[in-house]
């Protein structure tokens, strides 16, 4: 378990649209209109937000179909959060909520951005290639496949 630093805890809740927006933003992620926002929290398996007395500093979601496939997103820490272990109690919090409540056989993923392959490295994750390459695209207009 990690132990968080004064004034910080995690806790099981989805940000709203516009904090969503706002640690995407100011933590480096794409963002999002309000609209797909909305709908991609509506679909969130679990989430968790990390506070810093009545603030959200942090969160982390899960996405996927509840039984074979789970993917970990969006985690992010404002900056002058960073540099306290905060993330891993962030994906800390997001395993031990899929321990608890996923098969033990499902297929959890996660996209990482270097450096922070480093972090999820520490909870067992390893990169999938040159087998298997993450591959991506944006929106939903199929002109462009």
């Amino acid at each position: 378990r990690i132990v968080l630093p004064d004034g910080y805890k995690v806790i099981a809740a989805k940000p709203d649209v516009e904090t969503y927006q706002v640690l995407r933003d100011r933590g480096g992620l794409s963002g999002f209109s309000p609209d797909t926002a909305a709908k991609g929290l509506q679909g969130s398996w679990h989430s968790v937000c990390l506070t810093f007395g009545d603030e959200t500093v942090g969160m982390g979601r899960i996405i996927g179909d509840g039984g074979c496939f789970f993917q970990i997103v969006d985690i992010s820490i404002l900056p002058e959060h960073r540099g306290k272990g905060l993330a891993k109690s962030i994906m800390s919090a997001l395993l031990e909520h899929l321990a608890a409540h996923a098969p033990s056989d499902a297929y959890v993923s996660l996209l990482a951005d270097v450096p922070a392959d480093a972090l999820y490295a520490q909870f067992g994750f390893k990169p999938t290639g040159p087998r298997t390459i993450g591959m991506a695209r944006r929106g939903g207009d199929q002109s462009k496949a």
